[in-house]
């Protein structure tokens, strides 16, 4: 094949099948905010979905993902091949999800493969590539390289190293790159089966070594003629940073008035999270229908289950706040959304989430409580005790357990009982608190139906003035 002025990113498949323009990202939950970046920095999504399983909440958070990227996708309907199998119930899931198949009247490309049996596969390749044709995906590799740092890390007898995507130009070695605000001058090029390249194209992934520090996943990158002109960059960025990091912060119900005033926020994103389907339903339903010319209320991501690290990322990525109804976040997700400044509010009542928003939105949010997690219990014994009733045998396994928090009672991540505690002790004492790696025995107010595996979760509330 002939050097071309111009290319797509997806030519070098049909022709040398040992370089495709393609970027995997892992499908396990613990991937979210990898497949975050993943959605970001191409330019069509190709959903892998196995015929076998259908839609996974994987699936979903992925169609969120490019949605929010505003990122063409296609389907890759894997495992036609195994015994059994029904696309159609495949395809009507995708439908569900507003992905109607070309054969079912719609536009989302659905291509049945089986990477096993190398089926389809050829077909598949040529649809990216008409795809691509259609979105008119060019780039020119005569121009200064540019692109998106996918991952980065630090590499004994190298130093820092970036894994990037060049998007533009032509790189090569000895050229002087700015990746977010890192420095770098290309020492070496390594693709991905190891050899060192003497130059890089457009949709090539490559490690670079050669910079001066660890640039951030996610960071894009610039080639410069003169280092004189990079660091001026680097300079004015890191200053840029300074000045912005009193300011920098998330839209939260709290601040969605003031933002809205200001003209920050034309659509305000939620990520829904409940014990059940249905109640996923119903809080989607009637959010949406708050939106006004003003601001639309948008919901991105709905499921039922446990507030995950997952759902973190993707509001993180998106701006997005995160509402769980009658349920909780895992200890993890919890961390995770206090470094990223996600704002979670929970519910139990569903007018009460409704009243909210609708107050968020005029302005007159009261006072709200803050609930600070001190740590969780989980239930290993049940015994019962005359004139207390069930006494659970406890292990605190995070924080602490204080005499005189409020705690809920958790089951499968859902809220069963909410109240006070009525009895604390250390084997035969009364205890006012017992601290993580420690053995007690924990008797609730007005309740016992309690069961082993059961987790119990203390928590203090504190009334905190709203952030006009």
């Amino acid at each position: 094949m002939e050097k071309q002025h111009y290319w797509t990113p997806f030519e070098k498949v049909m022709w040398r099948l040992e370089k495709p323009g393609e970027f995997d990202t892992p499908g396990h939950e613990a991937f979210s905010a990898m497949r975050a970046r993943g959605a970001k920095t191409t330019d069509i999504v190709i959903l892998v979905v196995a015929a076998d399983d259908g839609i996974m909440p994987q699936t979903k958070e992925a169609i969120a993902h490019a949605r929010e990227a505003n990122v063409p996708i296609m389907v890759a309907l894997n495992k036609i091949d195994k015994p059994g199998v029904q696309i159609d119930r495949v395809k009507k899931q995708l439908a569900d999800l507003d992905l109607l198949a070309e054969d079912w009247g719609g536009k989302t490309v659905v291509a049945p493969v089986s990477a096993k049996a190398n089926k389809g596969i050829k077909e598949l390749l040529e649809l990216i590539l008409i795809q691509a044709d259609i979105l008119e995906l060019k780039a020119n590799p005569t121009q200064l390289a540019e692109g998106v740092v996918l991952e980065a890390k630090v590499v004994r007898g190298l130093g820092p190293v970036a894994t990037i995507l060049l998007q533009q130009g032509t790189l090569k070695k000895g050229d002087i790159l700015v990746l977010g605000t890192a420095f770098g001058k290309v020492r070496l090029l390594i693709d991905d089966h190891g050899r060192q390249l003497k130059e890089a194209f457009p949709s090539y992934a490559v490690e670079v070594s050669g910079l001066e520090s660890v640039p951030q996943a996610g960071d894009h990158f610039y080639c410069f003629k003169s280092e004189q002109e990079a660091r001026k960059l680097i300079g004015l960025r890191m200053q840029k940073q300074e000045e912005q990091k009193p300011e920098e912060s998330k839209v939260t119900l709290e601040s969605l008035y003031a933002k809205m005033k200001e003209g920050e926020v034309k659509e305000f994103k939620i990520v829904v999270k409940a014990d059940v389907q249905g109640s996923v339903e119903v809080i989607k339903q009637t959010i949406e229908k708050l939106s006004t010319p003003q601001v639309k209320m948008s919901v991105i991501y709905t499921a039922a289950g446990a507030i995950s690290e997952s759902d973190v990322n993707l509001a993180a990525a998106s701006g997005a706040v995160i509402i769980g109804f009658n349920i909780r976040p895992d200890p993890k997700a919890q961390e995770l959304a206090k470094a990223q400044k996600v704002d979670i509010k929970l519910y139990s009542i569903i007018y009460e989430l409704i009243d909210d928003l609708k107050k968020a939105m005029l302005g007159k949010l009261e006072p709200t409580l803050q609930e600070t997690v001190l740590g969780r219990a989980e239930v290993r014994n049940i015994f019962k005790v005359s004139k207390v009733g069930t006494v659970a045998g406890c292990s605190v396994v995070n924080g602490k357990v204080t005499r005189t928090c409020k705690v809920r009672l958790l089951r499968d991540s859902a809220v069963i009982f909410t109240g006070k505690i009525l009895s604390l002790k250390r084997f035969k004492d009364d205890a006012k608190e017992v601290l993580q790696g420690y053995e007690c025995g924990i008797g609730l107010e007005n309740y016992n139906d309690i069961k082993e595996g059961d987790v119990i979760e203390a928590f203090i509330v504190e009334e905190v003035a709203p952030t006009l």
